[in-house]
C-alpha cells in the first residue's frame, strides 16, 4: 500500500522550575527583540530589502556585540530569521492572504524554536511523564499523553522533527513536530454537504442538522471574569502612564488571561471532536471562502468621520472571532484529507440571501437571524434561514474557487428542502 508522510503536531506541558522559565522568558524576549531588529534592518535600508546573507550577518554580529542576545541560542536565532522571511513570503502570495509583517509588541503570544529534533534527545521516563534537552535550559521533564514516533522501541513509527515552545496562561509548553508515514486512503464514499458557520448556530448543515455547543465558561466563571475585568478597569484608573506595572494589577490579569485561555481550550477540544465527526461521515465538504480578517474589522473611523454602530459591531467581531471559524475549516480541511474526503471552498456572496427552491435573490428575504421567506411571488418558500444558506453553499460547490483532497468535484444538482412552511 501506498504511503506518504504527513506533518502533525503534538502538545504537552512542560514541568519547568522558576529558574527554568526565568531563563525561557528570556528567550523569547530576545526573539522578539530579534524580530524587531531584523524588521528594522530588512526595511529601512536604504530604500531596498535586505537580503537573506545581509541577515545572516547582521544577525551573527549581533551575538557578538549585543550581550543579551546570547540568551536566545544560534538555532533559535536561525529559526526567527526564516520565520520572518516566510511571513514576507505569505505576504506577497496571494493566496495565503497574510498580513504586512511588523514590529511585534509584548502582546505577541511567548514562544522560542528549536528547530533541530537531535537537540532534544527524547526519553521517556514512565507511563505519566517523559524528558527532554533544551537548549541553555537543561533536562525538563513534559508531560507524556501520546507516543512520539520514533521514541519508545515498538512505538509509533515516524519521527520528531522540532520542536517549538509556546507560552500561554498556564505557563510554558511544547509543541512536538513530527512526521508519521500514512497510507493514501481510498476516496470516501459519504455524502456531499453545505455547511454555513453562523454565531447564533456554529455550523448548520445542507442536511437540516446543526451542531452547537454552549458557553465556553459556567455561570460561575463568567462571572468570576466579569469581576476581574471591573477590578482591572479600577486599577487602571489609579494607575499613571510611564509608571511600572503593580503586582496588583499583574495577578488580575494573570487571572483575566487564566479565564479565557480555558475558554478557548474548551472551544478547541469542541472544534476537534466536531471536525472529526464530520470528516469521517461526509465525503465532500463544502463551505463559504470567507475572509474573516476582513469581517471582524472595526468600523470605529476617525475623529473627523466616525463610525456609526461601533458597539454592536464590536460585539459581533467578539462573536465571530470567540467562533474561530478559520481553525474549523483548517481543522475540516486535514482530517477530510486523511480519510479521503475534500474540503472545498465556495464564493461566499448572496448565500444567505438567496432562495435555494427557486434561485431568487433579495437582501430582504432574511427575515430574522433564523427566518428566511423568499420574497418571489411563485415560491414564498419559508423555513430556517442557516439551512437555506447551508443548501446555497452545496449547490455552489461547481463554482469552487479551491479545493483539498484527493479527487475532483462534480457540480451538485438542486437538494430537496429539508422542510417547508
Amino acid at each position: 500500500m501506498e504511503k506518504e508522510n504527513r506533518a502533525r503536531a503534538h502538545v504537552a506541558r512542560l514541568d519547568l522550575s522558576t529558574a527554568q522559565v526565568a531563563v525561557l522568558d528570556g528567550q523569547a524576549h530576545t526573539a522578539r527583540a530579534l524580530w524587531n531588529l531584523l524588521h528594522e534592518y530588512f526595511t529601512f535600508r536604504q530604500g531596498r530589502f535586505a537580503t537573506v546573507k545581509e541577515c545572516d550577518e547582521a544577525i551573527r554580529a549581533a551575538r557578538k556585540q549585543i550581550d543579551w542576545m546570547g540568551q536566545l541560542p544560534a538555532q533559535a536565532a536561525q529559526a526567527v530569521l526564516k520565520a520572518y522571511r516566510q511571513a514576507w513570503a505569505n505576504y506577497l502570495n496571494p493566496d495565503h492572504r497574510a498580513r504586512r509583517p511588523a514590529f511585534k509588541t509584548r502582546r505577541f503570544r511567548m514562544a522560542v524554536d528549536v528547530p533541530q529534533a537531535r537537540d532534544l534527545q527524547i526519553k521517556r521516563l514512565n507511563r505519566r511523564w517523559g524528558a527532554i534537552n533544551l537548549p541553555k535550559v537543561g533536562r525538563v521533564r513534559f508531560r507524556w499523553t501520546k507516543d512520539l514516533p520514533g521514541v519508545v522501541k515498538g512505538g509509533a513509527s515516524g519521527r520528531v522533527t522540532g520542536a517549538r515552545l509556546v507560552k500561554d496562561a498556564f505557563g510554558w509548553q511544547i509543541i512536538f513536530r513530527t512526521e508519521i508515514p500514512h497510507a493514501v486512503p481510498a476516496s470516501h464514499r459519504g455524502e456531499r454537504v453545505g455547511i454555513d458557520r453562523g454565531v447564533t448556530v456554529a455550523l448548520a448543515l445542507s442536511d437540516a442538522t446543526t451542531r452547537e455547543h454552549g458557553p465556553w465558561l459556567s455561570g460561575g466563571e463568567r462571572e468570576r471574569l466579569r469581576r476581574l475585568e471591573k477590578k482591572a478597569a479600577r486599577q487602571r484608573a489609579s494607575h499613571r502612564r510611564g509608571e511600572p506595572r503593580s503586582q496588583r494589577i499583574s495577578r488580575t490579569y494573570g487571572q483575566i488571561a487564566r479565564l479565557r485561555a480555558t475558554a478557548k481550550r474548551r472551544a478547541i477540544d469542541w472544534q476537534h471532536q466536531t471536525t472529526t465527526e464530520l470528516a469521517g461521515t461526509f465525503g465532500v465538504i463544502v463551505v463559504e471562502d470567507l475572509r474573516v480578517i476582513n469581517m471582524v474589522r472595526s468600523v470605529k473611523g476617525a475623529a473627523q468621520a466616525p463610525g456609526r454602530n461601533v458597539a454592536q459591531k464590536a460585539g459581533l467581531n467578539r462573536a465571530i472571532s470567540e467562533q474561530a471559524w478559520g481553525r474549523t475549516v483548517t481543522l475540516l480541511a486535514y482530517k477530510a484529507t486523511d480519510r479521503g474526503g475534500q474540503v472545498v471552498k465556495v464564493p461566499a456572496a448572496g448565500t444567505s440571501q438567496t432562495c435555494h427552491r427557486c434561485g431568487h435573490r433579495d437582501p430582504a428575504a432574511r427575515v430574522s437571524q433564523a427566518v428566511f421567506s423568499c420574497t418571489s411571488p411563485a415560491c414564498g418558500w419559508i423555513g430556517n434561514a442557516d439551512h437555506n444558506a447551508a443548501i446555497n453553499i452545496e449547490n455552489a460547490a461547481g463554482t469552487a474557487v479551491s479545493g483539498r483532497g484527493d479527487f475532483g468535484v462534480t457540480r451538485s444538482v438542486k437538494r430537496q428542502p429539508p422542510y417547508a412552511a
